[in-house]
């Protein structure tokens, strides 16, 4: 498990390397000139040259990769262009809006969508399966960014019962929290909960028809026993594998929902970031996301062993 581990580990340095170098050459050939909208609308050629020089942008490209490609060596991650500001600061200034919104989404998910699946999987054909299909279907469906409107529709401002937008942090109130963390976990839990209760009913209901299961009934084995004993042991790795794969969609769900709940997250701060051409925090941000999500891709590879002792590494 040890060898597997650190071999684990070292082949996602290379994955993280690639990760660089798309993302610096993607927002270098993205549309647009950080010097032309710091100079402003009024600004003549020569401004927006001398702009250019003071932020470096007017190297060689190759010079502008080495500077960029060493600071995450020195655990560093450059400064703003707009607010020369280090990058690391803004990101941890926002990153607690980003964590509580992620963590209450998945426990969101995990908790309601896996039982779920279990009992479609269970009484495959009855009205609950069928229900639960249907909302798999269409909370797959529907867009974050619509779902988020129609929430803060009814439950704002028709109800009245949970804030429109913004963040409170947990040090200021349990209670304001809460409140102003629903609308957005449920917005970005729905999709993400559709996707793992798909899964769980398919993953369940294939283990279920197996040989194993109907000999184990055959011999007067309980129901209950049947499903908790031996087929919810042996359904959990591709359950397992789509969270891991699902902490990508959840990162892309979260630019959005925090965009139409008005979060101070990381999302908030991508999307202000690309308006403004700001290299060094879209590079950044990006390295920050694809650092967690191959670290969750890790934890879901060693967890597979906990679930299925056929693995061995």
């Amino acid at each position: 498990m040890l060898a597997y581990t650190l071999k684990r580990i070292l082949a996602t340095l290379p994955v993280m390397g690639l990760v660089v170098v798309f993302v610096f050459l993607l927002v270098r050939i993205a549309p647009g000139d950080p010097a032309a909208i710091l100079a402003g609308d009024y600004a003549t050629p020569e401004n927006i040259q001398k702009i250019r020089t003071g932020l470096g942008l007017a190297r060689p490209i190759h010079v502008q990769f080495a500077l960029y490609a060493g600071n995450p060596l020195r655990g560093a991650l450059g400064q703003s262009l707009h607010s020369q500001m280090p990058v690391r600061q803004l990101i941890l200034q926002r990153l607690e809006p980003t964590v509580a919104l992620a963590v209450s989404t998945l426990t969101f998910a995990v908790l309601l969508a896996i039982p779920l699946g279990i009992l479609a999987a269970w009484r495959m054909g009855s009205l609950l399966d069928r229900a639960v299909m249907v909302f798999a279907v269409g909370g797959f469906s529907i867009p974050i960014f619509w779902l988020g409107f129609l929430l803060i529709y009814v439950f704002s401002i028709r109800l009245d019962l949970l804030p429109v937008q913004g963040y409170v942090s947990f040090h200021e109130g349990l209670v304001p929290f809460v409140k102003h963390l629903i609308l957005p976990t449920l917005a970005l839990g729905m999709v993400y909960m559709a996707l793992l209760a798909r899964v769980t009913r398919a993953s369940v209901l294939e283990v279920l028809q197996s040989d194993y299961i109907r000999t184990a009934a055959a011999k007067g084995v309980p129901s209950l026993g049947l499903l908790f004993r031996h087929a919810l042991k042996n359904a959990a790795v591709p359950v397992v594998t789509t969270v891991g794969v699902g902490f990508a969609l959840l990162i892309g769900g979260v630019v959005i929902t925090e965009s139409v709940f008005a979060l101070p997250g990381l999302g908030r701060l991508t999307v202000d970031a690309i308006l403004q051409r700001d290299y060094s925090i879209i590079q950044g941000v990006t390295l920050i996301f694809a650092f967690a999500y191959a670290l969750v891709n890790l934890v879901v590879d060693l967890s597979y062993t906990l679930f299925d002792p056929r693995i061995r590494y």
